[in-house]
């Protein structure tokens, strides 16, 4: 059940903690309804985390199976915003939107690299919690 409720808890964290990036970065861009893609990305991003890192949670090396996914998670989206960005100066330079294209690829990255940074400090810090406990009533 402890499983659960820290997954729980981790994805209304995560989850707001990307949006608010992504609200912040749509204040930032003057964004108008195109960034209604980010944020369904960014819920998207947030149920996926959810489910890796509750099922990371059953492993016996629990932390060590965490922190890897964190990390490869964190690397797919940063080479995923250097795909974009290498898209958008692939373009022809007369159908370049830099006002429009760049924004929405900062929106797709950013949130999703908080969420999955908050996604795992929290989570790392329960089962941290739950080994401890486990070995003072042991």
């Amino acid at each position: 059940m402890r499983k659960f409720f820290t997954s729980l808890f981790a994805f209304f964290i995560s989850g707001f903690a990307g949006s608010l990036v992504a609200l912040g970065l749509a204040i930032a861009t003057d964004a108008q309804e195109e960034y209604i893609l980010v944020f369904m990305a960014s819920v998207l991003v947030t149920i996926v985390v959810t489910i890796l890192f509750f099922v990371a949670q059953f492993f016996s090396n629990a932390p060590a199976i965490i922190n890897w996914l964190a990390l490869c998670t964190m690397v797919l989206f940063v080479l995923v915003g250097l795909g974009l960005i290498g898209w958008t100066f692939s373009q022809p330079i007369d159908k370049r939107q830099w006002g429009s294209d760049l924004p929405i690829v900062a929106g797709l990255v950013l949130p999703s690299l908080a969420t999955v940074l908050i996604h795992w400090l929290f989570v790392r810090w329960r089962v941290g919690r739950g080994l401890m406990n486990a070995q003072v009533n042991a």
